[in-house]
């Protein structure tokens, strides 16, 4: 049987306008979980702590008693939590903005005026503070999504050209690879792609690379930075390594198989941000591959083989 809050919590997502998709079970625990409403408060009683994914979804076992797999983290937080935050229900890391979109310490607040007004639920003040809300809440998800561009990282990717990449080390050792790894080491090369932790295709330059000969399987994963070396006609693959592993052998025979179309040669390259986190992985590096140090800029390591920074012939 259904407890009443949850029916309660379904009643107020639709009220707030959510979409269809988000008027659920799980998005209704969502909700009362980031409100702490547990079976016996009322909703005057509901609070506002800083809670992540995890503990969401132990909560919604621990009170309600429904239990989701370990596995359907990725479903809370791609198809409630990031419906909240567009809708201005919710704070993203509001203790600290500048935190990785994919950090396990991301962590979820109920925004301050939803808060005052779901507070309200049940009252007879309930149907004119709704009203009052949904007139000026437009506004207010306009000035939070400005509040989050502005925690954005800038990236220049040509003279007078920049992208934004969401905030985190994975995306300043992006922004390290465009901005100071390629003018060395590929002087004039082209931005063809650049992942972002907030999009996967956060930067991509399809028709350029479809030129050079590489139609990309959407399913398949790229690597974190592809740049264009015309001088050389080269396709320099770059991982961006801040916590997963590097271009190790069976990475390196992945992206083979994605850029097997490329009429250019195929450089792979693992960026780091230091020596110390390039200590971590050094027995898995794959050989016939180069590895750049964020911390030591003007040096490039070779993992054996027979040339310097240069493709290889598909054997």
């Amino acid at each position: 049987m259904t407890h009443k809050h949850i029916e309660e919590a379904l009643d107020i997502i639709k009220a707030l306008g959510l979409p269809r998709a988000q008027q659920n079970e799980r998005s209704a625990v969502s909700l009362l979980a980031l409100l702490n409403l547990t079976p016996r408060k009322k909703w005057a009683e509901a609070e506002a702590p800083l809670v992540g994914i995890t503990p969401i979804m132990d909560w919604a076992q621990e009170h309600y008693g429904k239990k989701y797999a370990p596995n359907t983290r990725e479903t809370f937080r791609r198809q409630t939590m990031h419906q909240f935050i567009a809708a201005g229900l919710v704070l993203y890391n509001p203790d600290r903005p500048d935190r990785s979109v994919n950090s396990p310490k991301a962590v979820y607040q109920i925004e301050p005026e939803t808060l005052a007004l779901i507070r309200c639920f049940g009252a007879k003040k309930w149907t004119g503070k709704l009203a009052a809300h949904l007139v000026g809440h437009k506004t207010l998800i306009a000035q939070y999504a400005k509040e989050r561009k502005h925690s954005l990282i800038p990236v220049t990717t040509a003279p007078g050209k920049t992208i934004a990449l969401s905030p985190g080390e994975h995306s300043e050792l992006i922004r390290t690879i465009i901005e100071d790894f390629a003018p060395r080491f590929a002087p004039g090369s082209m931005l063809i792609y650049a992942g972002d932790t907030g999009d996967k295709w956060g930067y991509f330059d399809k028709e350029l690379l479809a030129k050079l000969g590489v139609e990309v399987d959407p399913h398949g994963k790229m690597p974190d930075v592809v740049l264009y070396f015309p001088e050389k006609d080269w396709l320099l693959l770059v991982e961006s390594v801040t916590s997963h592993g590097p271009v190790d052998g069976k990475r390196h025979a992945e992206l083979n198989k994605l850029f097997a179309g490329s009429k250019s040669g195929l450089v792979y390259v693992t960026a780091f941000p230091n020596r110390a986190m390039m200590g971590r992985f050094l027995g898995e590096i794959a050989l016939e591959t180069e590895v750049w140090v964020a911390d030591a800029p003007s040096h490039l390591i070779h993992f054996n083989g027979e040339r310097f920074l240069g493709p290889y012939p598909a054997e």
